[in-house]
């Protein structure tokens, strides 16, 4: 086993943001002390963003010189622990539970390795209370004999040094603490689409997702080991999730079909019939709906999709879906259903879409 030697601080961290202004401090400030990072944060939801905070802190500690530990990502104990304090609000009851569990342990992380002194990242986050973390420290070194270090790195202009710290590292900056109750709780009070748990059945990449942030994450690093410089930047956009799709023939059978993604349905729901066929395009007669094969799209996506399900379970990239659409017509900001089918049916058909359009902004690498 790992033994920690001579003066050293264990250090729970939360996330880049907090971690590396505050590690940046603390080698300041306790230059004989030797640190240790550890990542312990089962409170995370969902695990792709787990994931893409821990990858971020694993880059920060890497910068910085830091040894990282990583604690187990046991996230059906620690909702156990908050069971019956889902509805508190942030800084209440439940987050002083969370910090007690992580606190925990992190003080038997600490002993384990022979070490007597603990402090954690939370303590800089302007989203947690600081005399909540020291009550709860405190008690812990009643109990376990582990020092907490409450030091204050927030005050004094440190809460801008931090956001300074967190531009000029290009950090990745979550807009929610972590937990599934808080982000609940804050995209209700946003009025905002609570996007971040949606996981299509086909595992596609959406836009703006937790995915595809882990992705440009990954990547940044293989930028830095390769030595070459970027930016991160972020843009507007419209963004599309979709609930639920369905096509039925006559009243009730169902009909092999998949959407492309950003076709919408403004009433949800149309019902009608294929009129015309124009370039292999068939064009229903209600609501700008376009149909076209399972072979016609094969031959626009270069593909050889056998069935419906196979399209559903393993489809193109979005980007990709976007160029078929553009060779239909379809111009960026167009909203057309356009829908795959095994074959065109003449009867009449309904179509109900259940999806949502609405702005929202994304981070993509520029090569500098």
């Amino acid at each position: 086993m790992w033994k920690l030697q001579g003066k050293n601080i264990l250090v729970h961290i939360c996330c880049s943001v907090d971690s590396h202004f505050f590690l940046e401090k603390l080698q300041h400030d306790y230059p004989e002390e030797k640190l240790t990072g550890f990542f312990y944060d089962p409170n995370i939801h969902p695990y792709s963003e787990y994931q893409l905070r821990y990858l971020d802190v694993q880059r920060s500690c890497k910068k910085l010189g830091i040894d990282l530990l990583e604690g187990e990502y046991d996230f059906e104990a620690w909702m156990q622990a908050v069971k019956g304090l889902e509805k508190e609000p942030e800084k209440g009851a439940r987050c002083e539970v969370c910090f007690d569990k992580r606190f925990s342990v992190s003080a038997k992380k600490a002993l384990e390795l022979g070490e007597k002194k603990i402090t954690t990242t939370l303590l800089v986050s302007p989203l947690k209370s600081q005399e909540q973390l020291k009550r709860v420290g405190d008690d812990f070194y009643e109990k376990n004999g582990v020092e907490f270090i409450a030091v204050d790195y927030r005050s004094g202009g440190g809460t801008q040094d931090q956001s300074r710290v967190t531009k000029e590292e290009q950090l990745y900056r979550q807009d929610y603490c972590g937990c599934i109750f808080g982000l609940t709780m804050q995209r209700d009070q946003q009025d905002k689409l609570m996007d971040e748990m949606f996981s299509p059945i086909s595992a596609q990449t959406m836009p703006a997702s937790i995915e595809e942030r882990l992705e440009m994450y990954r990547y940044r690093m293989e930028l830095e080991d390769k030595k070459i410089e970027y930016k991160i930047v972020r843009q507007k956009f419209l963004n599309y999730r979709q609930f639920n799709f369905k096509v039925t023939q006559g009243k009730s059978i169902s009909v092999p079909a998949y959407a492309l993604s950003y076709s919408t349905l403004a009433r949800k729901k149309a019902q009608g019939r294929i009129e015309f066929e124009i370039d292999k395009v068939h064009y229903f007669n209600r609501e700008e709906i376009k149909f076209i094969t399972l072979d016609t799209f094969n031959l626009a996506c270069a593909n050889d999709y056998k069935n419906i399900n196979e399209l559903i379970f393993n489809p193109p990239s979005i980007e990709e879906e976007f160029r078929i659409r553009s060779s239909y017509g379809c111009t960026n900001y167009d909203l057309t259903p356009i829908i795959v089918v095994e074959k065109i049916i003449d009867e009449k058909l309904t179509i109900e879409i259940d999806a949502k359009t609405y702005e929202d902004v994304r981070e993509k690498i520029i090569i500098i």
